[in-house]
C-alpha cells in the first residue's frame, strides 16, 4: 500500500511538472509505513520516495545549471524523507510507550480493587461470622451465669458487648473494602448505604437520589464511580465544611451522569485551580473508565462535582477480564 501510494505520488509529482514541488507529499506514505510496518519497511519507502522525487524531477525536465545541483536536491530530499522516518517512528514509540503505560495503570488498579473485594469478602464471610459465633457463646454465658446469680455475670456481658461492636466495625471495614456487589443495581444500593452512613457518622444532612433505574453493567466502573462519590463526599466536609450534601445518579441515553453536591464553602477563589490530591485522583478514576470530571463553584455557595461516562452492554464485571 505504501509503495503505491509513493509511486501515485511520484507520478502526480511529474504530472504537474518541477515548477510545483511535492515534495511534503511523500511524507504521507512514509508515515503510513512507520505507523502499520516495521522500521526495516519505512526506510525502504523513505529511500524508493526519494527515487520517485529524482525520477519526477529528471521527467519533468527541471534544468540544473549544474549536474551537482540536481544530486545536491536529491541528497537534500532524502534527508528530508528520512527525517519524517525518524521523526515518525520516534512519535509511534512514545504513543505505544503511553498506551502500555497507561494499560499497566488500568491493570494495577483492577488487581488493587480486586484484592480490596478478596479481603472485604474474606472480612464479611470470615472473621466477621467468627466474632459473631463466639458473641453469641458470650451471650448465652452471662444468661448462665446470670441465671446461677454469679459476680462473673457482668465480665460475661462486656465480653459479649465489646465482640458485638467488634462485628459491627468488621462489617463497616469490610463494606469500605467491597462498596459495590456484582450486580446492576449495586451502585445505587452503595451510594444509598454511604449516604445513610455519612449521615449517621458525620453528622450531616446526606441524600442519595436516582432519577429511575441507572444500571451499570461493568463493575469496575461502577467502584469508580463510588469512589469518586466518597473522595466528594469527604472533600466537601473536610475541606468545604458542608453541612448538607446531595448524591445524584441518573442517565441520558447510553451515558451515565454522576453528581455530588454540597453547600459548604466551596473551591478557592484565589487562582482558580483545583489541583488538590483529591480531586487528580477523582479525575484519574474518571479517565480510567474513559469519562470526564467537572468541578466547579455553585451560584448559591458549595461545590459541584459531576462524573459522566458512556456505558454499552457490558456483561458485569467484563472489566475485570
Amino acid at each position: 500500500m505504501a509503495t503505491a501510494l509513493s509511486a501515485f505520488i511520484g507520478y502526480l509529482d511529474y504530472t504537474t511538472g518541477y515548477e510545483l514541488n511535492l515534495v511534503v507529499f511523500y511524507s504521507i506514505p512514509i508515515l503510513f509505513a512507520v505507523w502499520f510496518g516495521e522500521r526495516r519497511i519505512s526506510i525502504f519507502i523513505a529511500l524508493l520516495c526519494a527515487i520517485f522525487w529524482w525520477w519526477a524531477d529528471v521527467k519533468s525536465g527541471h534544468p540544473y545549471l549544474f549536474t551537482w545541483l540536481e544530486t545536491y536536491n536529491t541528497a537534500v530530499s532524502l534527508v528530508f524523507f528520512l527525517f519524517v522516518e525518524s521523526g515518525g517512528t520516534a512519535l509511534k514509540k512514545q504513543l505505544e510507550l503511553l498506551e502500555r503505560t497507561q494499560r499497566l495503570e488500568r491493570e494495577i488498579i483492577r488487581i488493587s480493587e480486586y484484592e480490596q473485594q478478596r479481603i472485604g469478602q474474606d472480612l464479611h464471610d470470615g472473621l466477621c461470622q467468627y466474632l459473631a459465633a463466639i458473641g453469641c457463646a458470650a451471650s448465652s454465658l452471662r444468661n448462665d451465669l446470670q441465671l446461677k446469680q454469679l459476680p462473673e455475670a457482668a465480665a460475661a456481658g462486656e465480653i459479649a458487648e465489646l465482640l458485638k461492636q467488634g462485628v459491627t466495625q468488621s462489617r463497616n471495614l469490610s463494606r469500605g473494602l467491597f462498596p459495590v456487589q456484582m450486580d446492576e443495581a449495586g451502585l445505587e444500593s452503595a451510594l444509598s448505604e454511604l449516604a445513610a452512613s455519612s449521615t449517621r457518622l458525620l453528622n450531616i444532612d446526606c441524600e442519595f437520589e436516582a432519577a429511575g433505574r441507572v444500571p451499570i453493567y461493568d463493575y469496575a466502573a461502577a467502584t469508580h464511580l463510588y469512589r469518586i462519590s466518597q473522595e466528594a463526599l469527604n472533600n466537601a466536609t473536610r475541606h468545604g465544611k458542608a453541612s448538607k450534601v446531595t448524591i445524584s445518579l441518573r442517565r441520558d441515553g447510553d451515558t451515565v451522569i454522576l453528581c455530588v453536591t454540597d453547600n459548604g464553602k466551596g473551591l478557592p477563589k484565589a487562582n482558580g485551580k483545583t489541583d488538590g490530591m483529591g480531586l487528580k485522583i477523582m479525575d484519574y478514576r474518571a479517565h480510567l473508565i474513559d469519562g470526564w470530571l467537572e468541578i466547579g463553584n455553585r451560584p448559591n455557595g458549595g461545590v459541584t462535582v459531576t462524573c459522566s461516562f458512556r456505558q454499552g452492554t457490558i456483561p458485569l464485571g467484563g472489566a475485570q477480564n
